[in-house]
């Protein structure tokens, strides 16, 4: 991805080292429990549950203090690109809808954050709280998408903040809430699908700003669409629960499988169309 020397977005906020804060937490018995966990929470699962399991445990804890001067390194920064990217990106769309976009504010945090929702360590993975409107990342997950995952690259990464941006676009829609409002209203294998459809659909709004990021800005190298697909099928219920387990159960997805993934990232990508998105209606996923 031609990220260097490009528009960084001014809504970033870096709270590493910010004391942001109490202890550290720990979460599981070693890397094996934290991969469950991140595979739980990652690109944009609900974090509540985790929130108010760790509550008790820091509530002393102060709230994190931002860096009002942005990035200060090369890893942070390309963050503030891709970010700026998907705020181009969707400014444009929104203007096509009638609408105005309004811009998230995206994290940065190490160890361990207070956000809208509550709680959260760095063993949670990326997630978007639509409470606060903000996207968290500690970075270090990134080595662990490479390192434990197998999807490294530049753009795999970029998919991630897509992806959780994507939950942002789905909070502004209202889609989130209308989800949300069922929770408790029907069986937990009903919601499981319910959830499903959503992340399938953050999948596809992150093809949209990838198709924006290649047919627009002209950032888009070779292998890059390839990089997010694999970060997309990674991450598949199947996959991960095959890795963990040894065997799959269907019915408590939340995410979608490593094919549904892909799909609907590549029919975001493929179409940039907003009508194709509809993965509540769609008969197959």
């Amino acid at each position: 991805m031609l990220w260097q020397g490009r528009r960084e977005s001014e809504n970033v906020e870096d709270a590493r080292g910010s004391g942001g804060g109490g202890r550290r937490l720990v979460v599981g018995g070693g890397i094996g429990t934290v991969v469950l966990v991140i595979i739980y929470l990652l690109l944009g699962g609900d974090p509540q549950a985790l929130f108010n399991s760790q509550q008790a445990q820091l509530s002393q804890t102060q709230p994190a203090q931002f860096d009002s001067h942005g990035p200060r390194d090369d890893a942070s920064k390309f963050v503030a690109v891709v970010l700026a990217d998907t705020e181009d990106a969707w400014h444009a769309i929104f203007r096509q809808m009638g609408r105005e976009y309004q811009e998230p504010k995206l994290v940065l945090f190490t160890d361990e954050i207070r956000s809208g929702c509550g709680f959260a360590s760095g063993a949670s993975g990326p997630f978007y709280c639509p409470e606060d409107r903000r996207v968290y990342i500690d970075l270090g997950f990134y080595r662990l998408l490479q390192q434990r995952l197998g999807a490294g690259g530049d753009f795999a990464q970029a998919y991630v903040i897509a992806h959780e941006v994507g939950h942002h676009v789905q909070n502004l829609l209202g889609i989130s809430d209308r989800v949300q409002a069922l929770r408790g209203r029907v069986s937990e294998s009903q919601y499981n699908q319910l959830s499903v459809r959503l992340e399938l659909q953050a999948d596809f709004l992150a093809g949209v700003w990838a198709r924006y990021a290649d047919r627009v800005k002209r950032v888009v190298e070779a292998g890059d669409i390839e990089e997010a697909m694999r970060a997309a099928a990674a991450v598949g219920d199947d996959r991960l629960q095959y890795r963990s387990r040894g065997y799959v159960v269907p019915d408590s997805f939340t995410h979608g499988t490593s094919e549904q993934r892909v799909r609907w990232f590549r029919r975001g990508y493929d179409t940039g169309d907003l009508s194709q998105g509809d993965t509540f209606n769609a008969p197959d996923l």
